[in-house]
This record gives C-alpha cells, structure tokens and sequence, in this order.
C-alpha cells in the first residue's frame, strides 16, 4: 500500500506540472478546494502549451511504460476521456532506449533455455524500442529473415505496481468525487489493467494476429506477418520479416497507388469486423508498412476489437440506413435491438437521426467523415436513452483512426463508397433471403439441441429433489 501510495503521488506532481490533472481550462466547473491543489501542483513550473489531452501525453510519457499502455487504451475510450482528450493521448509517443544487446540474449535464455542457441543464434540490432518491448531483426540459417519482439525485463512487475497505483486513484476519486460514479472509475481501471496484462504475454498477441492472418488472407485487403511459433513463447513473439517501409516514414507512399491503398485500409477494415466480429483496433501508420511487393501490411496486434453478431448487425444496418438515407429503417433498428427503449417514438428519432445523415449529402469525399458520423450518431442516441456498448466506442474511435489514415494516404477518398460493397455485401448474406433462411436453420437447429437436453436436465432436478427429500428424513 505504501508503494502504492507513493507512486500516485509522484504521478499526481507529475500531471500537476503538466497541468494535466485540474487543467485550467475547467477552472470554472471545480470547486475551490481543487482549484487550490490544481495551482499549488503547478507551483513554479512553466506553462504548458497544448490542449489537456496533449499535456496528459506529455506527461504519460514522463511517468514510464505503464502509463504510456494506460493512455493508448485510455485513447480509445472517448466516450470516458472525452473526443478531444481522446485525440490528444492517440498522439502518445511509446519510443524508449532500448535495452542492450547483452540484455536481449539474457531475456531468450530464459525464455528457451538450452534450445536458444539453436533457435536464435544471433539477433541482429534494435529496430524499433516501445515502453512494453522492442523489436529486433534476425535471420535464420537459410537466409530467411525473422521480426523477433522481446519484453522489457522487469516489465510486468513495473506495470503491476504502478496498476495498484491507478488502482488506489480510481477509488479516491469514486469516493471524494461521487460524480465520477456515473463513469464506474473502479471498474474502468480493472478493464485497464485486465488489458495491460493481456500485452505481456505475447502467446496470446501471437494468437490474435494469426487468426487476424487468417480472416484477412480471405479478402486479400491487405496482408499480416505469419506467426514463428517454435520461436514465440510468453516473453517472446517471432513473427516474418516484413520488407517495405513504414506508412510514418517521409516519401513512404512516393510512386504508390495512393487511391488502392486508401481503398485497401478501409475495405480491409470493415470486411474484418463486419463478416468475422473482429478488427484491428490499433490501425494507426506506425502499424502500417507498405511492402515491397506493393501490399500493405499490418503488425502489432496487442489491442484487437471484437464485436458479436448483434453488433455486427446492428453496424451494417445503419451504415446501410445512412447510404440509402433511410432514417426511419435506422431508427427501427436502434429500438428493434433494444439500444434505444421502446417507449420512446420512431418517427421522431429518425427525425433526429435525420439531422445527423443529411448535412453530409452533397459536400466532396474529402469534407464527409465516417467517424464524425457516427460520433454523432451516439450523441443522438444517448439522448434516446442509449448507453454506449465499450465495443461500439472502440470500433467509432479506431473508425476515426482508419479514416484518417486513409485520407492522409489519398485526400480524396470517399469511405461511404469504399465501405459500401462491403456493407451490402453483409446485408445481403446475412439479412437477404440467403441470410434470414440460415438464420431459421440455426435458430431450429437450436431448439432441438435445447429439446433434446431437456430429459437429461429433468433428470438432474429430480435427483436434486430426492436428496434434499433424504436430507430431510
């Protein structure tokens, strides 16, 4: 606990400096007691340019490793942090030192033991430090060329205490600050940390990014490195070497088809999430390489979204709505899947959604944002009484991610006609004659599985019964 104490007052002074917790731009909503600590926390130090969410990541990035991850996934949750704060951590910087060479081999040795030498006989240098891991480059005997992905030592316990930190900062804060309590504080930071632990074991990045592979490989958008799992292990992910450059790097897409790539980032996208529940949530250029085969590779996949069948649906009927401008099917499926309650009127929530899909009708491709869209879209909705699911925010903040990326790769790409093939495309299989015959199929299919477990369950109840008879002779 001391520890625990300890380190929250050392990130308390720190985001004070900042002018990051208290900022002055809400100086008129605190109370005085906050006032008061927000200016004694700023004490001396120069004033910060920026807004609050880009001084929250300055001073993240000040604070270390683990509260560099905690502002990545506090990024994409808007809906807590709020838009622009949420726009402010995305910039987060996650560039340490890396650890020596030395160090490296020491971390494989535990890793594989006596099979390391066999496995890594030599690792090439550094080529990309994080505040988590740090990338290396090897290449095996026959000359294939291998991305060898390496915890920091010490990692987990660094990110452990300074989780209890974060931890004892959520509960301060629900109990001095019963406002809070609408945005569930405690359990927000358990989510975090849940999160966090999920990246330091690499088995289970490796696994997400080979299912990811898989589902990809079927549209052909654009590619993922295949996992070496000989080589990967808890503290270690082996993945393909990809040969290319990244989308951050200046004159990166110098000579390419800028309009296909464009196209590839948002088709790719939408086809994951759409037809298999699940998406890369983390899309931003730094996972971006632009290989030299002239396909777009994505890598790292510590954060992925996942979305059941009822979200799926729930996405692909009102990107549909909004393309075909049928706001009062829009409406209907909002109520129909139970996100909007029933006692509220259809007619006059499609004339709300109406104010959200028709301003953008008429303007140029570059001047109509998907993301914003459907920002507000949920704005809408929550004054009809709809509470945002976490995975509906996280696949609205990665669409303003994509989005972005593939206007900075082509200026005039238009999301709602890439997206449209990929969503009719949805509608058609799953919601057409093809798709509502399936559904029947499953749906009987289900009742008799469920008929024929009825005997065996009436047969549990009755022997419950008998015992607590016995019981009670």
């Amino acid at each position: 606990m001391i520890d625990a104490v300890m380190r929250l007052v050392r990130a308390a002074w720190i985001l004070g400096r900042y002018d990051a917790i208290l900022p002055r731009e809400f100086y008129d909503r605190l109370p005085a007691p906050a006032r008061f600590v927000g200016r004694l926390l700023r004490l001396g130090s120069a004033k910060i340019a920026g807004d609050p969410g880009t001084r929250l990541a300055s001073a993240l990035e000040k604070l270390g490793p683990a509260w560099i991850k905690f502002g990545q996934l506090l990024a994409t949750r808007p809906d807590i942090v709020g838009e622009k704060a949420a726009q402010g951590l995305s910039r987060l910087k996650d560039q340490l030192e890396p650890f020596s060479q030395s160090v490296a081999l020491a971390q494989l040795d535990a890793a594989f033991g006596d099979q390391r030498e066999s496995l890594f006989p030599e690792i090439g240098p550094v080529v990309a430090a994080a505040s988590v891991a740090q990338v290396h480059q090897m290449t095996l005997a026959d000359g294939k060329k291998v991305a060898v992905k390496i915890l920091r030592p010490g990692i987990e316990r660094e990110i452990a205490a300074e989780g209890k930190a974060m931890a004892l900062a959520a509960i301060l804060a629900q109990r001095l600050y019963p406002q809070t309590r609408r945005l569930e504080p405690i359990a927000f930071v358990a989510t975090i940390r849940a999160a966090l632990e999920k990246e330091l074991d690499l088995r289970r990045e490796a696994g997400a990014g080979d299912a990811f592979g898989e589902i990809i490989a079927k549209d052909g958008f654009f590619k993922v490195p295949t996992i070496d799992w000989q080589r990967t292990a808890r503290r270690v992910l082996t993945t393909s070497w990809v040969e290319g450059v990244g989308l951050t790097k200046v004159g990166a897409l110098e000579g390419a088809d800028r309009p296909k790539l464009a196209n590839a980032v948002t088709c790719g996208f939408l086809a994951a999430a759409l037809d298999h529940g699940v998406f890369h949530a983390d899309m931003h250029e730094g996972n971006l390489i632009l290989g030299t085969d002239g396909a777009l590779w994505a890598i790292d996949f510590g954060i992925m979204g996942r979305l059941g069948m009822a979200e799926r649906r729930y996405l692909a009927e009102i990107l549909y709505a909004f393309l075909h401008r049928d706001y009062r099917r829009a409406a209907a499926v909002h109520i129909e899947a139970g996100y909007v309650p029933a006692h509220y009127d259809e007619g006059e929530f499609a004339h709300a959604l109406r104010s959200v899909g028709e301003p953008i009708w008429g303007k140029p491709a570059r001047e109509v944002s998907m993301g914003r869209v459907l920002t507000q879209l949920f704005d809408v909705t929550e004054q009809f009484g709809m509470h945002m699911r976490p995975e509906l925010v996280l696949l609205q903040k990665t669409m303003v991610q994509v989005e972005g990326v593939a206007r900075a790769i082509d200026p005039n790409h238009d999301i709602w006609e890439a997206s449209r093939p990929i969503v009719e495309r949805f509608m058609t299989a799953h919601l057409g004659p093809e798709g509502m015959t399936r559904q029947l199929c499953e749906d009987v299919s289900g009742v008799i599985t469920t008929a024929r477990k009825l005997p065996l369950l009436f047969a549990r109840i009755e022997k419950l019964v008998e015992r607590a008879e016995q019981r009670k002779r």
